[in-house]
């Protein structure tokens, strides 16, 4: 089973990129974050078409995730427990059930939070800890667990293109670092480090200043694995040829493979 998770940036706008990696990297399940639409208007036909079920949840113009899976999807969860009032469209999970095995997918758009002075950092590190929190409540199912999405945090020094440069920016500021790190310490492996525990490799850069002809990025996309499904995992890998195409997104598609 191949799982992946990627920020499209725009489900619509990228739609026949998107659909060009589905035929050609053939996942079985995706994670997707930034639809930035309605669940009337995510292209759901087309998607279908390829085999694909459907677990959404869309909103206007910002955010919005979804699930893709070639099985059933079952239990799904839409909201984020901890903050009764956020109405934003950050978090999806469901059950894929494959014969007598049940696999938890979670698809997952942490806030950027702009700038650590802005109003919108305490929200972005408040919804990391409701994260974790939530973490942890999923570890104690029977179920083997991949949570998957853009955690806009870059985990190490080797994570961006420039640490000197970067520390204490967002997405690379301690308080957040700190909070992804509550999230490995509950028993979750970032698997493609994991596997490629010296390689500098990114999967997101700028549009901005020629950010991917000067390879300034940064790795903030992740799949978080639970201790039973690591014990499941053959290959993990990025799919950095989607981000040189025409209408791009910014984001690339980071995946691993379950045996």
């Amino acid at each position: 089973m191949k799982i992946a998770t990627w920020n499209v940036n725009s489900i619509k706008a990228r739609l026949p990129n998107a659909l060009d990696w589905l035929r050609e990297a053939k996942p079985d399940i995706v994670l997707l974050q930034e639809l930035k639409c309605v669940n009337e208007a995510f292209p759901a036909m087309e998607i279908e078409e390829l085999g694909y079920n459907l677990a959404l949840n869309g909103q206007k113009t910002y955010n919005g995730v979804a699930i893709l899976s070639k099985y059933p999807l079952e239990d799904i969860v839409t909201t984020l427990p901890g903050e009764p009032e956020d109405t934003q469209a950050r978090y999806i999970e469901a059950v894929v059930s494959v014969g007598k095995e049940a696999i938890r997918v979670v698809s997952v758009y942490v806030p950027n939070g702009q700038d650590p002075t802005s109003d919108k950092f305490p929200y972005k590190l408040r919804f990391m800890e409701r994260l974790a929190n939530h973490m942890e409540t999923l570890l104690t199912y029977d179920e083997k667990l991949v949570v998957g999405g853009d955690y806009n945090v870059g985990h190490q020094d080797i994570d961006v293109f420039d640490a000197e440069i970067l520390r204490g920016t967002t997405c690379f500021h301690p308080e957040e670092q700190k909070r992804f790190r509550t999230m490995l310490n509950l028993g979750f492996t970032d698997i493609w480090r994991s596997l490629n525990p010296t390689a500098k490799r990114f999967s997101w850069w700028d549009y901005r200043g020629g950010g991917y002809s000067k390879n300034e990025g940064l790795r903030i996309d992740y799949l978080l694995l639970s201790p039973r499904a690591v014990d499941a995992v053959r290959a993990s890998g990025m799919d950095e040829d989607t981000r040189a195409k025409e209408k791009a997104s910014d984001h690339i598609p980071v995946w691993c493979e379950l045996s």
